[in-house]
């Protein structure tokens, strides 16, 4: 059986998470971004100069990062649900004073306590 693409009320749902969680991204809310990702040792985020496998790694990893330099701006964004549980969501971003473009990949699921990143991976393309 293949899932229902973009049912617009769980769209609805994934765009505000999504812009819930790149505000406390871009403003350091690091209570908010520990909240987003599903805490199980089987949670990964690959970043632009880490490998983060488990939440306890995430965790530790915003708990240690810099506060400044944190704004961006997001272009080509794409997201994507699949039934009413499972999502993804594809980024572009730029940041004041680079020229690099940085990409972000991101898999959600929702459980009981709500919408959650399972996976996620972060990379920057140099001109």
């Amino acid at each position: 059986m293949t899932p229902e693409i973009n049912l617009p009320d769980v769209l609805l749902e994934m765009q505000a998470v999504f812009d819930r969680y790149e505000d406390a991204l871009v403003h350091n809310k690091v209570e908010v971004l520990d909240e987003l990702f599903w805490d199980s040792p089987t949670t990964v985020r690959y970043g632009a100069t880490e490998n983060l496998v488990g939440y306890a790694a995430i965790q530790a990893f915003r708990a240690g990062r810099s506060a400044t330099g944190l704004a961006r701006t997001l272009q080509n964004t794409v997201l994507t649900t699949y039934g009413r549980s499972f999502a993804t969501a594809q980024t572009e971003f730029v940041r004041e004073g680079s020229a690099a473009i940085g990409r972000q990949s991101q898999t959600w699921v929702r459980f009981p306590q709500g919408w959650r990143v399972v996976a996620a991976h972060v990379s920057l393309l140099k001109p």
